[in-house]
């Protein structure tokens, strides 16, 4: 079933990272920088909040546990929620596996690479998933 919702400036960012570590690191830079956050370890646990729920974007761990990766994530958006579809922002500690090489490819979709900088990652997902609502 395709929604046809539109994302918003006040719907949250979707994170989707596994390592506890990461995810609150990244979270807290998108939530200095205005974004609301709504969070998720799990890839497969990602697509049920995207078939219910509005998101301004996501960002997405290349590689999550649970049998959904971020590649797969980002095909079921594609099929399902079109108006996300250029609103995905990857990270990845695995930049340089083909695997990873070749999904960068495949999708557009932006990536940075762990470990990264707040100010450097902030301008990524400004420029992809539009800036926080003020």
């Amino acid at each position: 079933m395709t929604h046809t919702q539109i994302s918003s400036p006040c719907a949250p960012v979707l994170l989707i990272e596994d390592e506890p570590a990461v995810l609150e690191f990244v979270r807290s830079a998108l939530e200095r920088s205005g974004y609301s956050v709504v969070s998720t370890e799990s890839g497969a646990h990602a697509l049920t909040l995207l078939s219910t729920g509005n998101f301004h974007g996501v960002v997405s761990d290349m590689r999550t546990p649970g049998g959904v990766d971020g590649a797969q994530v980002h095909a079921w958006i594609v099929a399902n929620r079109p108006d996300l579809a250029g609103k995905v922002v990857f990270i990845t500690g695995d930049i340089a596996n083909e695997e990873t090489a070749a999904t960068l490819r495949r999708t557009g979709a932006p990536c940075v690479e762990k470990p990264f900088r707040v100010h450097d990652f902030i301008s990524i997902v400004e420029h992809t998933i539009g800036k926080a609502a003020s």
